[in-house]
């Protein structure tokens, strides 16, 4: 069985978010002065570049990067979901987080041609 880009894309995509990150990276990521965010993005580019090529690597690594600061992300939960003051936001938190970063990662393969 082989896997679309897309596929393989998003297995590495959530190998690098959810196995390789540990505590010290989920908790200081959201900085980006903070060496955490660019480890943690630079795991993602290796990841990814080795399907989608190192452009596509080091582009998703910084936009990933980017979504992690949860400015896009607190962004699209106040004014698209309305729903800042929800009981749920810790999941919704999360929830975004991914659409981002898989959203990102399809856009590229789309736009790249891959």
């Amino acid at each position: 069985m082989t896997l679309t880009s897309f596929e393989a894309a998003l297995m590495l995509h959530l190998i690098a978010d959810w196995l390789l990150q540990n505590e010290w990276m989920a908790v200081n990521k959201l900085r980006l002065s903070h060496p955490a965010a660019w480890l943690h993005g630079s795991i993602h580019g290796v990841l990814l570049g080795l399907i989608l090529g190192w452009v596509g690597g080091v582009t998703l690594a910084l936009l990933h990067v980017l979504v992690d600061t949860r400015v896009p992300v607190w962004w699209l939960i106040k004014h698209f979901k309305k729903c800042e003051h929800s009981s749920d936001l810790p999941i919704l938190l999360i929830g975004c987080d991914q659409l981002l970063h898989i959203g990102c990662i399809a856009g590229w393969i789309v736009l790249a041609g891959r």
